[in-house]
């Protein structure tokens, strides 16, 4: 089912191309120096069409809520998704978005030294330049109120976010939104499921910081649940 991105609509700069590659579930938001549609369409079929057949002869791989185990000749991005999801203890399809958002912005590297790519919230970014990635929290007060300040030096990075009130991907928790910040974007997305999960109630922001601070290869968290916010990690947040 489609979800409408709003969000999308907050991006006030204008010094990169911004255009659209969908391909069935997957709708890529990119940011680039130069329109790469082409280009970002090529990647995403090579990354996509490795994963589909692998999840037609491994349907656990698709359904399962728990990490899995891949042989070594599996495609990159199903072993980048297997990797992440162990890492994280959840199923390796909570890696899916920020596996193929980094998949796709690396390679779109070789034809732009600057690329944004946003999948359904989750993010991969290599820049050149100081920017603002804003939080949409649903219908948190604190939703589009704040944002991430991401460096230069700090990217290549992956922003990914999980919600328990907003789009359609699964969660267990009830938090409007948790960001992960991570080198790897696949760790991102999954690591955003493992803590989101954690997030019942308002009282367990603090076990979800928690479950955050245990996660390898994580750099940052934002828990948001209403009016409240818990945070960790190396980030600095803004105001919008």
């Amino acid at each position: 089912m489609y979800q409408s991105r709003t969000y999308r609509c907050w991006i006030k700069d204008d010094d990169l191309v911004s255009f659209n590659v969908t391909v069935r579930e997957t709708d890529l938001y990119i940011r680039a120096v130069c329109n790469l549609q082409a280009e970002a369409l090529e990647v995403m079929l090579r990354q996509r069409t490795p994963l589909e057949k692998y999840i037609e002869s491994h349907p656990f791989f698709c359904h399962s809520l728990e990490p899995c185990f891949v042989a070594e000749d599996a495609p990159d991005v199903v072993k980048k998704m297997a990797q992440a999801a162990q890492a994280s203890g959840v199923g390796p399809m909570a890696a899916v978005a920020g596996a193929i958002a980094e998949a796709v912005g690396s390679d779109l590297l070789a034809y732009s030294p600057e690329v944004i790519v946003e999948n359904g919230g989750d993010i991969f970014m290599k820049t050149s330049r100081s920017r603002l990635v804003g939080i949409y929290a649903g219908e948190s007060p604190l939703s589009g109120k704040i944002a991430l300040e991401v460096n230069p030096e700090e990217t290549p990075l992956g922003i990914c976010t999980s919600s328990g009130t907003v789009g359609h991907s699964l969660s267990l928790g009830i938090a409007d939104a948790v960001v992960a910040l991570s080198g790897s974007a696949a760790l991102a997305d999954a690591a955003a499921t493992a803590i989101g999960n954690c997030a019942k109630s308002l009282d367990d922001i603090a076990t979800a910081v928690e479950r955050a601070r245990n996660i390898d290869g994580l750099d940052g968290v934002v828990v948001i649940k209403d009016d409240r916010m818990g945070v960790w990690g190396k980030l600095k947040l803004v105001p919008l």
